[in-house]
Order: C-alpha cells, then structure tokens, then sequence
C-alpha cells in the first residue's frame, strides 16, 4: 500500500481522476490502475525469480524512461483539452442524435436511462426506462476509454517497478513459490492502497464539480502542469544523469 504513494504513480493517476466527480469511479479507476500494475510485476517479477533473468542496465532504464514520457503524455493531454475530447469522443454521456431517444443519465452516480427530446413541443424528459444488466456492472459505468487508460498506465508503471521488486524478493526469500506468493500478496495491496488514493484524490473534484467551475478547472490545469513538470524531471534524470543516451548507464533498481 505504501507503494501505491510513489510520486510518480500519484501524479500519473492525478491526471486521470482530475475530472472525475464521482468516488466509486475514481476508486474503480484506481483499481484498475493497481490491476495492470500488478499484472507487469508479477509476470516479469516472477520470470525474473523462477528463471534468474538478468534485466541489463539499458533495458531497466528505459523501461523507467518510459513512465516519464508517459507522465508529460498526460500532462499535455490534460493542459490542451484533448484528454477531455478524447473521453467525449470514446466514452460520450450523450450521443449527437436529434428527434426522440433514449440516453445514459445519472443521479447520484446511479446511471439510468432517460427518454429525451430536442423537440422543442416535447418534454425534455420523460419517464426513466430501467438500465439494462451491463450497466449495473462495474465496468459499464466507465465505459472502455475509461477502463483501459489506467489499466495500460498500471501496466508501464508495473514494467518500471517489477526489477526492484523481483529484487527485493530475491533477497528475502529464497524460495521461489514464496517468492511469486509475495508478488500477488504485493500486488492486491497495491491495488487496495491505489483504491484509495485516487478515492481521497477525487474528493477536491467532487467538491468543486459544476458549483466552482474556475477551481475545478484550476485542478484540471494544476494536475496536468505537475504531471508534464515531473515527467520531465524524470527524463532528464534517467536519459542524462543516469546515462541512458551514453556508453555507460547507471542503473539501481529502487
């Protein structure tokens, strides 16, 4: 669970719940975060344990390398819009459909659906049709935009971490099945520590939501701006001081 506090996983997941008004969501988001984290470690961790593979310098530090270009991705994609856009565009609450239809409404992070109109004569909303079964599902209330995005930023995060851990394993015990036993002990503690991170994150957003549209915006900037700064940070720590653009890299997973 302590593992799930790292800067640059909380900065990453920052960027994601930045926009996100509901609790449960952000919570699910974490998750799914700590899910694609968790299945790099124990895939690579256990390989590295059951198998003695050696990760070579070079390869350590740029798979570290990659959550820094990940970090500035997210910051730009939050700073220019585009993150929005691109959940309106793959996960639209409502679709651009004229005449009378039915569309994905929520109350109280309860979704539903409700009968609408643009038709001026008509009522906006008529009665509320049951939500079909798969929305009562977890996944259904994020949508698939929603749901991959953190899953894939767990999974380069996971690839960053799993040498250290593997390592620290290595160390401590020296059996094996135990061995991978404390990667998946490690992993569904991660998930449960991201859980609440980005639940406790998501209470500043939440509060601010559509009643102090300037301070929500302020956190969407804040969020994004800090992302793309440590991202950077991390690039030039990696790529220059720890040599991974010269002869000789340094690498000490940690």
């Amino acid at each position: 669970m302590r593992h799930a506090t790292d800067p640059d996983h909380v900065i990453a997941v920052s960027t994601i719940v930045s926009r996100e008004r509901s609790l449960s969501k952000a919570a699910l988001i974490g998750a799914l975060w700590g899910v694609g984290h968790t299945l790099t470690i124990v895939l690579v961790g256990a390989a590295i344990i059951l198998f003695n593979i050696v990760i070579p310098p070079r390869v350590g530090l740029t798979m570290e390398f990659a959550v820094g270009l990940m970090l500035i991705l997210l910051g730009i994609l939050n700073l220019t819009g585009v993150s929005r856009w691109m959940s309106e565009k793959f996960s639209p609450a409502h679709p651009h459909i004229t005449g009378e239809h039915a569309h994905i409404h929520e109350h109280d992070s309860h979704l539903h659906f409700h009968r609408h109109s643009h038709a001026p004569v008509q009522q906006h909303h008529a009665d509320s049709l049951a939500e079909p079964r798969w929305l009562r599902r977890p996944f259904g209330s994020l949508g698939m935009f929603h749901s991959l995005r953190p899953l894939l930023i767990g999974i380069v995060h996971g690839l960053a971490g799993s040498a250290a851990v593997a390592l620290l394993v290595l160390s401590t015990i020296h059996d094996p099945r135990w061995g991978v036993f404390y990667l998946l002990i490690f992993g569904l503690g991660t998930i449960a520590g991201m859980m609440l991170i980005t639940a406790a994150m998501s209470l500043p957003f939440s509060y601010a939501g559509t009643r102090f549209a300037w301070l929500s915006r302020g956190l969407v900037t804040g969020s994004g701006l800090l992302s793309l700064v440590f991202g950077l940070f991390v690039v030039y720590q990696i790529g220059i001081v720890d040599g991974l653009f010269t002869s000789h890299p340094l690498w000490s997973p940690k």
